[in-house]
């Protein structure tokens, strides 16, 4: 699946996820997270102080980067580790690439890495002959099936149960046909198990990041699994793949983001897994791997460094904002076209892959700025995505239709006078042809909303003159 040539066809892709009957029972699980996130904030008194000091973090690390990554490489190689970095994907496939033909590699297990998915990792392995198999449950639900992820932290929440188990039924074939599937217990079972012999056979392990710790070269992954742990600790490589921008200073900075991390994502105080990785195994060390890598990635970050999207690169991916976002619980992750979906997606995609490919994710918000107000690091969303929008209109992207009718509305803006004789005269007549029913299940050029539900209609005047008569009448 090429992920980045749907993404184009955003409105396409809708229209598809908005009749998709299967996929509209699965979306309202992502809800379930708004009140996890809420009770797990209110819980935490300085919870929104903690918001602030992680801000700060990432903001005074951003602006040391360069000093952070030579401090962070240093330290790897200091423990035994290898830090090798890739300004593109195709330097970073060409790397891990590398590591596995120089080792001889057959398969390796992955623990959930949103940047193998943005560099394309699964299939390259698989062109190379080596088998990719991922660990995290969800992963290996939407590897089986084919897919890409749906969502940052839970990337099989399209998928309801009853598709599971058809989908073990059909590819664990070597396993009894009459056993029961209906729990999900049983579900879990079946791929903890086939699961087991791939962490034992693999040649290479690799991981993501969650962060990476510049004061000692660490690398921190968080997992509710433990399936991380397994696929950086039984194999003899244990290969990191992490973006330039998970940079943290200290261990004691990287504490404070994990508090407010979970909180966000799923609403626990911390994840089930928190593991701290420094270097290959040592002498006496009972377990881990022979050997530490640690391949680092721009793919276009360092581009957005003192820019006006440079805020993004706050983000750690615990995806409040589209556990918060009416537009992704509409349509899901699939629609945005490319690996990072709802309002983060807007904002990151046509910054990696460029406007002329994502300049359509943007333009999917009410801006009700809900993704601002969870997200634990602050990012002024909303803001971005006008940014965007004003990018694409600027470099004449957006629909001749659409640039028609945000000219139209401009010519009467600029006119103050006319804009309000305009409008009003507009809500009066719409008012007395709705004041029957109190709403139209039909309008000319508002045939989007009303196939989908009711327009009220106005009371009257419009809301500047009802405000005008009304502070006049306060004076």
């Amino acid at each position: 699946m090429s992920l980045a040539a749907t993404t184009p066809h955003f409105k396409d892709n809708v229209h598809e996820a908005l009749t998709d009957a299967r996929l509209q029972r699965a979306l309202p699980h992502a809800r379930n997270f708004i009140a996890t996130r809420a009770a797990a904030a209110a819980r935490l008194p300085e919870f929104e102080a903690l918001r602030d000091s992680a801000r700060a973090i990432k903001d005074h690390t951003l602006a040391h980067l360069d000093l952070y990554l030579e401090t962070y490489e240093r330290k790897v190689t200091q423990s035994g580790g290898h830090v090798h970095w890739a300004r593109d994907t195709g330097e970073a496939l060409a790397v891990i690439l590398d590591l596995c033909k120089a080792r001889g590699a057959k398969s390796v297990a992955k623990g959930k890495s949103m940047v193998s998915e943005e560099i394309g990792l699964n299939a390259a392995l698989e062109g190379a002959g080596i088998a990719a198999v991922e660990t995290d449950l969800g992963e290996y639900i939407i590897q089986l099936r084919g897919e890409a992820p749906s969502h940052i932290i839970a990337p099989a929440i399209h998928v309801t149960r009853d598709d599971v188990e058809a989908d073990f039924r059909r590819f664990h074939r070597e396993l009894p046909a009459d056993r029961d599937l209906t729990q999900p217990e049983q579900l879990l079972a079946e791929a903890r198990a086939i699961l087991r012999d791939k962490f034992l056979s693999a040649d290479i392990g690799l991981t993501g990041a969650n962060f990476l710790i510049a004061e000692t070269g660490t690398s921190i992954i968080v997992t509710n699994e433990g399936n991380g742990d397994l696929a950086q600790t039984l194999p003899k490589v244990h290969v990191v793949l992490a973006s330039l921008d998970k940079l943290v200073p200290t261990l004691n900075d990287a504490a404070q983001l994990l508090r407010v991390l979970a909180r966000s994502a799923t609403g626990q105080d911390l994840s089930v897994y928190t593991t701290l990785s420094t270097g290959p195994r040592r002498p006496g060390d009972p377990d881990g791997p022979e050997e530490y890598h640690v391949v680092l990635l721009d793919n276009g970050r360092s581009a957005m460094l003192g820019g006006q999207f440079a805020d993004m690169l706050r983000c750690i991916r615990c995806g409040a904002c589209m556990n918060h976002c009416p537009v992704y619980h509409a349509v899901g992750g699939h629609a945005y076209g490319w690996v990072y979906p709802g309002p983060m997606g807007a904002v990151l995609t046509p910054s990696l892959i460029g406007v002329e490919q994502g300049g359509q994710l943007p333009n999917a918000s009410t801006f009700c700025g809900r993704c601002e107000a969870v997200c634990p690091m602050r990012i002024p969303l909303p803001n971005l995505m006008r940014h965007w929008r004003e990018r694409e209109f600027e470099r004449h992207l957006t629909p001749a239709v659409v640039r028609g009718g945000i000219g139209f509305w401009a010519f009467f803006a600029k006119r103050p006078g006319l804009y309000r004789f305009a409008t009003d005269l507009a809500m009066r007549a719409l008012h007395l042809i709705g004041r029957s029913r109190g709403r139209f299940a039909w309008l000319p050029f508002a045939g989007g909303w009303t196939r989908y539900r009711d327009l009220a209609a106005p009371q009257g005047a419009t809301f500047q003159a009802r405000w005008r008569a009304k502070s006049g009448a306060v004076r």
